[in-house]
């Protein structure tokens, strides 16, 4: 089956902390809580400083999509989440405390239960048509930048806008076609 989700159709909620606003686009399975999904992708904005929830048992990647960037501190590492480094993976359990670069930054994340299933995300610039690779039964595609972005099947053409996701899970062929855009595609591999 393949779900369009629409960005504009989509709610943010701010944290209890009131460091910033978490909108969730997709939950495995539907209807699931933060202590009882599969896998969760979702859209956070970070407004302040402030320590990151923890999630033990669940595996997390962060890629960045909007803004200067952010610093993460996990105590004896910190990492810089920026535009020349725009990803990073690491276990919900971990210490993380966040400081903002600039204003704010926008990150899409992408949150897999250990033990259920396991996740790949990968960052791709699209110009013109390009073939997308799956490499799992259940594959979202997010348009983190660009006007617009056109996904093909033999059976289905699908038209995305900016911050648009795309749930695949047919095993069709896919093309994706764009004048220029980066999309992040999370591969969704179940144990």
């Amino acid at each position: 089956m393949t779900q369009l989700i629409q960005y504009a159709n989509l709610r943010s909620a701010p944290w209890k902390n009131g460091g910033g606003s978490t909108t969730e686009i997709a939950v495995s399975p539907a209807g699931a809580h933060l202590d009882d999904f599969e896998w969760r992708v979702s859209l956070a904005t970070i407004a302040q400083d402030g320590p990151f929830s923890a999630f033990p048992g669940i595996d997390r990647s962060l890629a960045l999509v909007d803004g200067d960037g952010v610093l993460l501190d996990f105590g004896d590492e910190r990492f810089v989440l920026s535009p020349s480094e725009p990803l990073i993976e690491f276990a919900g359990e971990d210490a993380v405390h966040a400081t903002v670069t600039g204003q704010h930054t926008t990150d899409f994340n992408v949150m897999t239960r250990r033990g259920a299933c396991r996740h790949r995300l990968e960052l791709r610039t699209v110009r013109g048509k390009e073939a997308l690779k799956r490499r799992a039964g259940t594959t979202l595609l997010f348009l983190a930048e660009g006007e617009s972005l056109t996904l093909s099947s033999a059976r289905e053409r699908i038209a995305m806008v900016r911050y648009d996701t795309v749930v695949l899970e047919a095993d069709d062929d896919w093309t994706m076609e764009a004048q220029q855009a980066t999309v992040l595609v999370a591969d969704i591999i179940y144990n």
